[in-house]
């Protein structure tokens, strides 16, 4: 049998809900949880769920990029000569 819970919230100006208090303790959520919002052809659902936050660089990556930072590269008295370097690369 499917549980049903009905509560209404008012949406703010900014389009902000505060959840009631029974629905929070239903989902077991509370200051600083995250919530997934979907949308079916029953409605509106929401889902507590967990948001890690992934790098988009990889451990060897991040070891170049860093590397990078610390080096002192060359520096060009003109355009010209720099670009001269670059498409010498």
């Amino acid at each position: 049998m499917k549980m049903t819970v009905i509560e209404t919230a008012k949406i703010t100006s900014k389009g902000q809900v505060t959840i009631p208090n029974r629905i929070r303790k239903l989902l077991h959520v509370d200051t600083g949880s995250s919530l997934a919002f979907g949308l079916s052809k029953e409605g509106v659902f929401l889902l507590p769920c967990k948001v890690t936050a992934e790098s988009p660089y990889t451990a060897s990556e991040w070891a170049k990029i860093e590397k990078l930072v610390l080096a002192k590269g060359k520096v060009y008295k003109s355009a010209k000569r720099a670009k001269k370097h670059i498409e010498a690369l």
